[in-house]
C-alpha cells in the first residue's frame, strides 16, 4: 500500500507531543544595544533576522535594528522563541509564516505576514519544515494537501509536501 508524503506528515503531526498550555505570563523581552542605549523588545515582535557581514538586522514590527553579532549566535538565542533558520543568512519567526510553496529545485518559497518572501534552501528545508510542524503552523497545509478532490489523497501532486 502506497503512503503519500502528506499522509506521513499528518501522522507525524498526530504523534508529536502537544504543546503545553501555560498560564498567562509577562511577555519575555530580549535586550539589544542600539545607539548606545539598551532597548528591550519582545522576540515575538521580530519577524526575521538577516546576516549582513559582521552584523545582523532584526526586522521587528516597530522597526529594524542593526546588531554586531553573528547569525549563528543570535540563532541559538532565538531558537527557543520559535525562530527557524531557512538560509545561511536568514532566520524567520515561525509565528509570522503564512505560506510555504515548493519549487522544482527542492527549495521552497516562504512568505511571512506582510508579503515578504524568502527562499528556504535545500540545506535548511528539512529542519525548517520540522520546526514549522513543531510550532503547529502547517498542519492545515498538510490536511488540505492530503484531502484532494475526492478525499483520497493527491497522488499525482506529491511534490506539495515532499522533502522529509
Amino acid at each position: 500500500m502506497h503512503v503519500s508524503a502528506a499522509e506521513r506528515a499528518i501522522r507525524l503531526v498526530e504523534i508529536l507531543p502537544q504543546p503545553q498550555k501555560s498560564s498567562p505570563q509577562k511577555r519575555e523581552k530580549i535586550a539589544i544595544k542600539v545607539n548606545g542605549r539598551i532597548r528591550f523588545i519582545a522576540p515575538d515582535d521580530v519577524m526575521a533576522v538577516h546576516a549582513e557581514g559582521n552584523y545582523v538586522l532584526l526586522q521587528a514590527d516597530a522597526g529594524s535594528y542593526l546588531l554586531r553579532v553573528s547569525i549563528s549566535s543570535i540563532a541559538g538565542k532565538l531558537r527557543p522563541y520559535g525562530f527557524l533558520r531557512i538560509h545561511r543568512s536568514v532566520l524567520v519567526n515561525a509565528s509570522f509564516v503564512e505560506e510555504l510553496q515548493p519549487l522544482p529545485t527542492g527549495e521552497y518559497t516562504l512568505r511571512i505576514k506582510g508579503g515578504k518572501e524568502y527562499t528556504v534552501t535545500r540545506t535548511y528545508a528539512g529542519s525548517a519544515l520540522m520546526g514549522l510542524l513543531d510550532n503547529r503552523r502547517v498542519s492545515a497545509f498538510f490536511d488540505q494537501a492530503a484531502g484532494g478532490r475526492n478525499g483520497k489523497g493527491t497522488r499525482g501532486n506529491r511534490r506539495n509536501v515532499s522533502s522529509f
